[in-house]
């Protein structure tokens, strides 16, 4: 019986250290908000024909929770328990699937970025941490950039859902801007944070964020509602309007900015629309800079305009030495 019950803990742990690392996507240690995060998954990549991007979201963080546990001694295990060895993983397992070709080269390729978005997040702490500021998502970003660019040149790596490479910036069509629609586009802009193209899914985003923190599902919202609003006002791209693709780096800043690295307060609710604001012209200006390439420029807008407003490390919220290396604090409550 004695085994028996340690076998059940140790498959609880690992199941809870899973779900926390596809939470830790938005900053969320809570087991319960991965748990819903990938409820909104499946839900929305099987309603758009896509079943392949969930299991590749739940193949990801598996195999990139894995890669930090294989390092042995050379993992802090604290940041396994907390989900941060499985967040990168998990993003690379919705990418591939959505921008190469279903076969099993892609799926060998997963595995293999997902792993070593593990390694390359602690090298890239290491080296961030004398500017206190933490990789964020840019593991994923760099290592998926690199499989994508590979993906042109190796023919068993079908590019199927990248964008034909292109120089000038394609002739705006017209956006139906009903009350109806831009609900819409507003919930998308959050479900794309996992690449999903579903409003549904972005309700699921909603709830799940609202499970650990209502900060961060206030601030998801509230960026996802400016981003569109900017998007709109300067005539961006209809199609991508549309699809919610101006919303998710500045729900990710929002969420890191207004609840995460800083305690909420004026001053700081004013520095997170600045940077949310700002996260929506970093995303204009990365995607006219690759569209020659014909690569998405994924979370990067996030990642960059995060480290330019914690670079500052002003006091905005009472510490004295702001401190951004690390997100994980004390989980208020009892474990999630």
């Amino acid at each position: 019986m004695t085994n028996i019950n340690a076998a059940y803990n140790n498959v609880a742990v690992m199941v809870r250290t899973l779900f926390r690392g596809v939470g830790q996507v938005m900053f969320q240690k809570s087991a319960w908000t991965g748990l819903l995060f990938m409820a909104g998954i499946f839900w929305g990549s099987y309603q758009n024909g896509m079943p392949q991007v969930a299991w590749g979201a739940l193949t990801g963080v598996t195999v990139a929770t894995a890669a930090g546990l294989a390092m042995g001694r050379n993992s802090s295990f604290a940041d396994g328990r907390d989900g941060l060895w499985g967040f990168n993983g998990a993003l690379v397992g919705c990418a591939f699937p959505t921008f190469l070709g279903n076969n099993w080269m892609m799926w060998l390729s997963l595995v293999l970025c997902a792993m070593i978005t593990t390694w390359v997040r602690k090298g890239f702490n290491n080296v961030m941490a004398a500017w206190k500021v933490n990789s964020l998502t840019f593991p994923f970003v760099f290592m998926t950039w690199m499989f994508l660019f590979a993906a042109r040149y190796f023919q068993s790596l079908d590019p199927f859902g990248l964008a034909t490479p292109e120089i000038t910036v394609p002739d705006p069509g017209i956006l139906a801007a009903g009350f109806g629609d831009l609900v819409v586009y507003w919930l998308k802009g959050i479900s794309q944070v996992f690449l999903i193209d579903s409003w549904v899914t972005g309700i699921f985003f909603l709830a799940a964020l609202f499970v650990c923190s209502r900060w961060a599902a206030m601030w998801a919202a509230v960026s996802s509602a400016i981003a569109l609003g900017i998007a709109i006002l300067f005539h961006g791209d209809p199609p991508t309007i549309a699809s919610g693709l101006f919303g998710f780096s500045p729900v990710l800043t929002g969420i890191a900015l207004g609840c995460t690295f800083y305690k909420t307060t004026w001053r700081s609710a004013l520095w997170t629309i600045a940077g949310v604001l700002t996260t929506v012209f970093v995303q204009a200006a990365m995607d006219t800079l690759m569209l020659p390439y014909g690569v998405p420029t994924l979370t990067a807008p996030f990642c960059i305009t995060t480290w330019l407003f914690l670079l500052p490390r002003y006091v905005l919220d009472g510490q004295m030495t702001p401190d951004h290396t690390e997100w994980v604090d004390d989980l208020k409550g009892p474990e999630k």
